[in-house]
């Protein structure tokens, strides 16, 4: 299912782009700010938000559906015991690795790999390894990577690995530890098991017994259906959101930023945390951050972009934040707005 699925909602699509982008080294797409003649700065309306949630849907409703198929697949088909093994052998930091290494083949947008984190998490994934799949998908995706060498000046890649490769593996890792500490006293406790999940937590209903074809595909489907109809409405209703507001979200211009220092940093900062809750499809940062360079923005600006806008996002925070936990989902919002800030002050150096 993963192989046939992503080959069908991402390798496939995203071979032929490159194909394109090597002949035309010219990014092709418009930035999703835009879309429905959306300015800067212009207010709030529903014109803005259905015509940005339709866009957005365009752009990723093959990879939701594969998201979703992968999700209900991990936590109805996938023996709980063995993804444990598969995914935390030795600690955080091997955890980590293994989180961001199976995050690279994935390629999804953080809103598309939002349902897959939370099975992961829910069938007794680590907290490194989930927060490190999480984040690897959008950061370390190698499309996008190519992409940027094709069309974006070098500078541009090396911030996003080098930035990505310590987000996601570091990150990961500083966030798990701050998030588990908590938990220390109570893991010995009766009523929590030894990764620090609570008892009763929701957990894949796979186990390592096997069982008929058709209790099998009943238990997919349910699990499917589940999460379809509790993760859908409100991802949509947070697109909504932001596409009606998104013409407030990021005005950057020159004149907006000026040319001291103070306010220099003062919008890198902005940058940096408006990026972490705006919602783009795959690869729509390119755009984005093309257009603002155009515009004469600081190299900090545009680093920090590099980083956030892909990231992290308001509705994969939605998603991910019942099962994640509101400390974890925000410890690591945190983690991703730093991670900004350095890719920031790394490009600003290049």
């Amino acid at each position: 299912m993963f192989v046939v699925v992503l080959l069908w909602a991402k390798w496939l699509p995203y071979t032929a782009k490159v194909v394109g982008l090597n002949e035309s080294h010219t990014w092709s797409g418009s930035s999703i700010l835009g879309v429905g003649g959306v300015q800067p700065g212009e207010a709030p309306s529903w014109h803005a938000a259905t015509s940005f949630l339709v866009a957005y849907l365009v752009a990723v409703w093959k990879a939701l559906v594969a998201a979703l198929l992968i999700s209900a697949a991990l936590q109805a088909l996938i023996p709980r015991d063995w993804l444990v093994r598969a995914l935390d052998r030795g600690g955080r930091w091997s955890g980590a690795v293994a989180g961001g290494l199976l995050s690279t083949p994935s390629m999804m947008c953080t809103c598309c790999t939002a349902p897959v984190a939370v099975s992961l998490r829910r069938s007794g994934a680590s907290t490194a390894a989930t927060v490190a799949y999480w984040l690897g998908n959008p950061l370390l995706n190698p499309a996008v990577v190519v992409f940027l060498l094709l069309v974006a000046p070098w500078q541009w890649t090396v911030v996003r690995v080098a930035v990505g490769v310590v987000t996601v593996v570091a990150g990961a890792v500083l966030v798990s530890h701050l998030a588990d500490r908590r938990r220390t006293a109570a893991v010995a406790a009766p009523g929590v098991s030894g990764h620090g999940q609570p008892v009763g937590a929701p957990v894949a209903s796979a186990s390592s017994e096997p069982a008929g074809t058709k209790d099998v595909a009943l238990r997919f489907l349910r699990t499917l259906t589940r999460m379809t109809l509790v993760l859908i409405p409100e991802y949509l209703l947070v697109v909504l959101l932001i596409g009606a507001f998104r013409g407030w979200m990021l005005p950057l211009t020159q004149d907006a930023v000026g040319h001291g220092t103070p306010t220099v940093v003062a919008a890198t900062v902005i940058a940096a945390i408006l990026g972490t809750l705006f919602v783009i499809p795959t690869a729509g940062e390119i755009p984005i951050i093309q257009g603002l360079a155009v515009l004469g923005l600081p190299a900090g600006v545009l680093g920090a972009l590099l980083i956030t806008l892909p990231a992290i996002s308001l509705p994969s925070m939605a998603m991910v934040g019942r099962t994640f936990g509101w400390r974890l989902t925000t410890a690591t919002t945190v983690l991703v707005v730093l991670a900004g800030l350095l890719g920031g002050v790394l490009l600003a150096v290049l």
